[in-house]
């Protein structure tokens, strides 16, 4: 065969791969570090600056990977060549220097010299010229020789898998029944109130089931984790990506642990921390203390409430849509329009606790939201210092949420909050004011509040005189 011949056979062969781009050099380094990253919760774009890559290479990573760490090694086995070996027979061949002479400065055999520079040169050009980072893309490709996934290879086990991950919910007269879910699109979790009815089997409980089902056939057998990996990393391909809509998360991909068990709560440092708060606070002889939540709604619809922790008088603040909400397609890091962003919190905040008099405007705190992310400028704007519970902790807020328990009367869970406007709450908290209460010995919210206005009007008339 000859030289043009061998060229032509290789550029045919070349034709069948998928063009990778821009050749990485450091391939299975930036992928290690990278994966190594996100197992540690850091953020995709965190990880993208920790492994030298941009953003959307990054998010391609994870994507294409299900969020599945493919668990790379740092390193190959000696016996291959390297990236810098092959940077040094880059350089040697373009002195003109023969195999053996190469082979012999780099200590291996002039057979691996001669298989590189024919098996791995660029043949993008008339001539087979030899690059180093082409020839690290060209061996790193063929080393990975994914193995054909047990699903893609049995079709009766797919089947199996397939009918039980899937399937509506029916009547005995073989009507189906619960609502039309939407057409899948990729997306991440699907609203609640999207979710289609299905038979859905867990993976776990298609992998158990399967010995039971085939008891005497050892080919019907596989992983719940296996099974999972189909739905979730791209290359396999075995099962249909539509189906993880019916797992019991829906997510299209998988969260890693450590992100998952981390928690966004950067708004909170430990010069806001509910320990830090005065110590007349917990004993409650001195009125002025206040602690705040949220009562959530469906559609993302939420009532701020806040209630004084000595007279436990309430105050609700009217949280109503923005402009838009409904209409504006949801874009990513785009505005809150759902009523209680950071802003529109602290606004709404600041301007209820505003009518308050000084004397009754000590402190407030709250759990550990981000509504209240804002506080810093909050406490700029009505200098009310505020503080955080601990994370997982509701008694140390237990007079706000004995509180919410009681406006569930009036906002029962899994309604639409947003139905009521601002009158209608007043009206609500007002009806809570006039309640009577045992921990104030029968007087009413509102009655045990007047009181304490009046002893300060007392006290500030005695002090002038």
């Amino acid at each position: 065969m000859t030289m043009r011949e061998r060229q032509r056979a290789v550029q045919l062969y070349r034709g069948q791969i998928p063009s990778p781009g821009r050749p990485t050099v450091a391939w299975r380094r930036d992928r290690v570090t990278f994966w190594a990253a996100i197992a540690t919760g850091a953020k995709t774009e965190d990880a993208a600056v920790e492994s030298g890559v941009s953003s959307p290479v990054a998010f391609r990573w994870f994507r294409h990977a299900g969020g599945v760490n493919p668990c790379l090694r740092a390193t190959v086995s000696g016996r291959y060549l390297s990236f810098e070996e092959r940077e040094e027979i880059a350089i040697l061949h373009a002195r003109k220097l023969g195999v053996r002479e190469i082979a012999r400065r780099l200590g291996r055999s002039p057979s691996t010299i001669s298989r590189e520079l024919r098996r791995n040169a660029s043949t993008r050009t008339f001539r087979l010229e030899y690059r180093a980072s082409v020839a690290q893309w060209h061996a790193e490709r063929r080393a990975r020789r994914p193995k054909v996934a047990k699903l893609l290879a049995n079709e009766r086990l797919r089947s199996w898998v397939q009918d039980r991950l899937s399937g509506a919910v029916q009547l005995p007269d073989g009507r189906t029944v619960g609502p039309r879910g939407p057409a899948w699109s990729g997306r991440n979790k699907p609203h609640r109130g999207d979710r289609q009815w299905v038979q859905a089997w867990s993976p776990e409980q298609i992998s158990k089931r399967l010995p039971l089902h085939f008891p005497d056939d050892e080919s019907m057998r596989i992983s719940h984790e296996a099974i999972y990996q189909a739905l979730y990393v791209q290359s396999r391909g075995a099962l249909q990506r539509e189906l993880v809509a019916c797992l019991r998360t829906g997510r299209a991909l998988r969260v890693p642990r450590a992100r998952a068990r981390r928690q966004a709560w950067a708004h909170v440092t430990p010069e806001v921390m509910i320990s830090e708060r005065p110590a007349e606070v917990e004993d409650r002889a001195v009125p002025g203390h206040w602690e705040g939540d949220l009562l959530i709604g469906l559609q993302r619809s939420a009532i701020g409430t806040l209630v004084e922790r000595t007279t436990r008088f309430t105050m609700l603040i009217h949280l109503p849509r923005e402009d838009g909400y409904g209409v504006i397609p949801r874009t990513k890091n785009g505005p809150a329009l759902a009523g209680y962003g950071a802003i529109t919190m602290k606004n709404a905040l600041a301007s209820t606790m505003t009518t308050l008099p000084e004397q009754l405007r000590r402190s407030l705190t709250w759990d550990r939201g981000k509504e209240l992310s804002a506080h810093a400028a909050f406490t700029v704007e009505t200098e009310i210092p505020v503080y955080f519970a601990d994370p997982k902790s509701p008694w140390q807020r237990g007079t706000n949420e004995n509180t919410n328990g009681l406006l569930r009367q009036y906002f029962p869970k899994g309604t639409d909050l947003s139905r009521w406007n601002a009158d209608e709450i007043e009206a609500v908290a007002a009806a809570l004011n006039a309640r009577p209460r045992k921990t104030l010995g029968w007087k009413t919210p509102a009655e045990a509040l007047d009181e304490h206005l009046r002893s300060l009007q007392q006290a500030g008339v005695a002090s002038t005189d």
